[in-house]
């Protein structure tokens, strides 16, 4: 299947999944807060469910033979607990998530949200340059 495909039917599933738990249950799907408030064990079966339910697809496509991207498949369990963390920091630091401001709070029309996604979508551009183009840059390499 072509990668515009997948990402626009994963898209879309995001999309009908964040407007079902809003129409069901009045909640925004915003993943760390789901997570936090999962962990502090307040009342909600729905948390646990949702949860299970991020994992259990990881689990099916593996089953399936879908492979973790090879930047996450070749890191070390050093970087990715850092990469958790340094999440984590973030999501407290702006109030939610990528899900919660990028998906929910975007719809929403909150400008709070326009503000974070913008910050995130930003960040992560300057990351990739950083990354690609960096050592170049800085004469560490040859281009």
């Amino acid at each position: 299947m072509h990668p515009f495909l997948q990402s626009l039917i994963g898209g879309g599933l995001i999309g009908a999944a964040s407007a079902g738990l809003l129409l069901t249950n009045g909640r925004i799907a915003g993943v760390s807060g789901i997570l936090s408030n999962a962990a502090a064990f307040r009342p909600g079966v729905w948390r646990w469910a949702f949860l299970g339910g991020l994992l259990a697809v990881g689990l099916a496509a593996s089953l399936l033979g879908h492979a973790a991207p090879p930047t996450l498949s070749n890191a070390g369990p050093g970087i990715l607990i850092a990469g958790g963390l340094l999440v984590g920091v973030g999501t407290q630091l702006g109030n939610g998530c990528t899900s919660g401001h990028g998906v929910c709070g975007l719809s929403n029309l909150s400008l709070r949200s326009l503000v974070a996604t913008a910050t995130f979508m930003a960040t992560a551009g300057l990351a990739v340059f950083a990354l690609r183009h960096g050592p170049a840059l800085l004469g560490l390499v040859q281009s």
